[in-house]
C-alpha cells in the first residue's frame, strides 16, 4: 500500500511490482498497472473497477493451459477409439 500511496502522490505510471499475490485489491488502486510474481515472471496487471475486492494473485496465472489432447495422440494409447475403456 505504501508503493500505491506514492504512486498516486507522485502521479507515476511506471509498473508497481510486487510478490504478494494475496492482497487484496482497493479502490485507491483502480487505474494503476501492478505487476504480479507468478513463481517465475512478473505479470502486469491494469487495475478496473471490476477487480475491486478480488485478490491480486487472480489475475496472474502460475500455471500455462497447454490444451487438451488431441484425438490422435489419444488414439495411440487408447486404441482406435481415442478413449479409455477396461
Amino acid at each position: 500500500m505504501e508503493k500505491v500511496r506514492k504512486a498516486l502522490q507522485t502521479g507515476e505510471r511506471k509498473p508497481i511490482k510486487t510478490w504478494a499475490r494475496p492482497s487484496t485489491i482497493t479502490p485507491e488502486m483502480v487505474g494503476l498497472t501492478i505487476a504480479v510474481h507468478n513463481g517465475k515472471t512478473h505479470t502486469e496487471v491494469l487495475i478496473g473497477e471490476s477487480m475491486i475486492g478480488h485478490r491480486l494473485g487472480e489475475f496472474s496465472p502460475t500455471r500455462k493451459f497447454k490444451g487438451h489432447a488431441k484425438k490422435g495422440k489419444l488414439a495411440k494409447v487408447y486404441g482406435s477409439s481415442g478413449r479409455f475403456e477396461e
